[in-house]
């Protein structure tokens, strides 16, 4: 993942999130790809809920106290996210590409 829809070779992204004006080997502008809230509203929803029930099975069985929540869940919510945003906005930016193709010309 994280390669050009066409290609299957160029970087989609310089850096962590920023996406690549154009692929390096086939010059497909990417930067055209419509750039709205998707990402972010999957993994709220993906993370969120899994994250949701695992504290809640944690408090549940465990009982430990609210600092030791933050210490386990921030960091995993964290991490997660930013994974998770680039790997769903490479997914969508491919599924763009492969089903309105003219976005891209």
């Amino acid at each position: 993942m994280a390669r050009c829809p066409r290609c299957g070779e160029g970087k989609l992204y310089v850096g962590l999130l920023d996406v690549a004006d154009k692929c390096s080997v086939c010059s497909l502008p990417l930067k055209k790809h419509e750039q709205g809230d998707g990402p972010a509203f999957f993994c709220i929803c993906i993370i969120g809920s899994f994250t949701g029930i695992l504290a809640t099975i944690t408090e549940v069985m465990f009982q430990p106290p609210f600092w030791l929540h933050a210490v386990i869940w921030l960091p995993l919510v964290i991490v997660s996210s930013l994974f998770g945003i680039r790997a769903t906005k490479a997914a969508l930016i491919t599924m763009q590409y492969r089903f309105r193709p003219e976005d891209f010309s």
